[in-house]
């Protein structure tokens, strides 16, 4: 950090000694000059010639004696000034090597209103923006190790029970076996899917769809589930709106969304599905009779491995990520999706009309 205050100061002193320098030559250069027309025009008139000397001398004395203060003065200032301007530098370099080393909650000191005050303001939001980051990373890393370890320790403890022969293998207890196995397959391929969502190679096929043509795909796709469970499952759409969309990627957006809405309706429930338009957005709407979101829940149900239901139970399933694929991929489409819970729930998406 010193380094930088040297730099500055040996900077600052150079410039101001320059021009010092320079004007002290000039001033020389032209006394002289001045003085020596003087004698000339005067001639052997004057009667004095050894004082104009001397008075030339105490001029130049003068001159060069003004030079050294002036950088000498210069020296002073141009470190003071240099320890000035660097100070915030340093500072907000010793904040970022803190945050290299892990302090997250370092942040800057912020002192007046100039372009630095505003470099510590970005370096705070970044830091902050770490922080956050640096959190949601330590929290999936353990609801992912979570998700992971619940499925292998029953795996385990069912392979060791019919290992050691405490049970016998019937088919229910294969079946069991099974669940689980799906149970990680679903993780793993959901973790894929929101991985390619998120980088930055990831992009849509567009093409004009009828919206009608998929929400009767995805309901398609998803009726079996909804009539083992006795739930109505409709939909309501009118067959002259059409969507700038990736087909395959809507019908994965509509079957995430009705999937959530099955898990938390209970038998003889019901969930529509509406679509609509208004002048700038198509309107794709998916409404259950379920048993609904707690309101301090709703601002993170898009956030993943995050359930309103904290016991993670095979009832009401799920890896966590669905809605969170879901929100990327209508991002993807430049949309947006919000979710409301008022005797059931209703999740909206809007999508532009145009291209």
């Amino acid at each position: 950090m010193n380094r930088l205050h040297t730099r500055f100061a040996l900077m600052i002193i150079g410039i101001a000694a320059g021009i010092v320098l320079i004007s002290t030559i000039s001033l020389i250069l032209t006394t002289h000059y001045h003085f020596s027309m003087y004698q000339t025009q005067a001639g052997m008139s004057h009667q004095f010639p050894e004082l104009d000397y001397h008075l030339e001398q105490a001029l130049m004395q003068t001159i060069i004696w003004t030079c050294l203060f002036s950088i000498v003065l210069a020296i002073f200032l141009g470190f003071y000034v240099a320890r000035r301007i660097s100070a915030p530098l340093v500072h907000m370099t010793r904040i970022a090597e803190r945050m290299t080393g892990g302090e997250w909650n370092s942040r800057v000191v912020i002192r007046g209103k100039d372009e630095l005050a505003d470099l510590g303001a970005s370096l705070n939001t970044l830091a902050g923006q770490l922080q956050q980051h640096e959190q949601l990373r330590v929290t999936m890393t353990e609801d992912i190790a979570h998700e992971l370890r619940t499925p292998l320790a029953t795996l385990k403890s069912h392979m060791r029970a019919l290992e050691d022969g405490i049970w016998e293998p019937t088919p229910e207890r294969i079946h069991s076996c099974y669940e689980e196995i799906e149970r990680l397959a679903q993780l793993v391929a959901e973790l894929e899917d929101l991985t390619h969502v998120e980088s930055p190679g990831f992009q849509l096929t567009r093409k004009e769809e009828s919206l009608s043509a998929i929400i009767e795909r995805g309901i398609e796709l998803v009726a079996a589930a909804y009539r083992e469970k006795n739930i109505r499952l409709s939909g309501f759409v009118s067959p002259h709106i059409r969507v700038y969309v990736d087909h395959d990627r809507m019908i994965q957006i509509l079957v995430n969304l009705l999937s959530n809405a099955l898990k938390f309706t209970p038998e003889n429930g019901e969930v529509r599905v509406e679509g609509s338009e208004d002048n700038e957005h198509v309107l794709i709407q998916v409404h259950d009779t379920g048993t609904g979101i707690p309101q301090e829940d709703l601002p993170y149900v898009f956030e993943r491995f995050y359930r309103a239901d904290k016991s993670r139970n095979r009832r009401t399933g799920g890896s966590g990520l669905g809605l969170t694929i879901v929100k990327e991929l209508v991002a993807a489409h430049g949309g947006n999706i919000s979710a409301e819970s008022r005797h059931g729930t209703t999740f909206t998406l809007r999508l532009p009309k145009g291209k």
